[in-house]
This record gives structure tokens, C-alpha cells and sequence, in this order.
């Protein structure tokens, strides 16, 4: 298994919240980074365009690419989303098993893990 990395922008904190929590919950990222203050400059639809934008730092696996992508497709506003990925060359080796041992879809869900997980719209900040 081949640890990379997946980056996306989005508009605001809600959406933010929203997927990197969706990405976490549904085993596809060990970890998602939300880095706030982002602005982007951009050409789109012919225009010179300007935003601020949130930054989402996703840790994972080659083999969860596509379902990290569907999941930012299926959650994200934003009719085109940028989703770029960079393979993990190095790393610490305890952090980089972590992100695999966090991914495995086959490891129990501990009680507090489980009833964190069923959340609502209402808990995203």
C-alpha cells in the first residue's frame, strides 16, 4: 500500500467540516487537515477570479484515491473541485502505518468511535 496525500479547496467552514468528517468517518483518510485563510486567484468561465477558500489536507492510501474523490464529488458545491494527490515518497513509519491501520475497513469500531459517527447536519460547526 502506497501513502499519499489529497488536497482540496472549498468555499466554507460548513463544507469543510462536512467532508473532511465524511472522508474520516467513512475509512477513506486516516486524517483530514482543514487550513483556513486560503486565497485563491484563479481564471474560470473566462474571468480572473479571487476567493477565499479553505485548504483540506486528506492522509491515505493509493487504494482509497477513488473513493476520496467520489466522496468530495458527491459532497462538494463547487461544479468543478480541484482533487490532486501526491504520493508519500518518505515518511515517520509509525504515521504512515497509522493512516493504513485507520483505513482498514475491517477494524472494529470502538463504542465511542461508533456513536461519534452518527452524526447530523446540526454537529457540523
Amino acid at each position: 500500500m502506497r501513502p499519499i496525500v489529497v488536497m482540496t479547496t472549498v468555499g466554507n467552514e460548513e463544507q469543510a467540516n462536512l467532508i473532511a468528517r465524511e472522508i474520516v468517518a467513512r475509512r477513506q483518510a486516516a486524517c483530514v487537515n482543514i487550513v483556513p485563510g486560503i486565497r485563491s486567484i484563479y481564471r474560470w468561465q473566462g474571468k480572473i477570479c479571487r476567493d477565499q477558500e479553505l485548504l483540506l489536507i486528506a492522509k491515505t492510501m493509493q487504494e482509497e484515491l477513488e473513493g476520496v474523490m467520489a466522496t468530495i464529488r458527491e459532497l462538494h458545491s463547487y461544479d468543478l473541485p480541484e482533487i490532486l494527490s501526491f504520493q508519500v515518497d518518505q515518511g515517520e513509519p509509525g504515521f504512515l502505518a497509522w493512516i493504513a491501520a485507520s483505513i482498514d475497513k475491517d477494524a472494529e469500531l470502538s463504542e465511542e468511535e461508533d456513536d461519534d459517527l452518527a452524526f447530523s447536519e446540526s454537529d457540523v460547526d
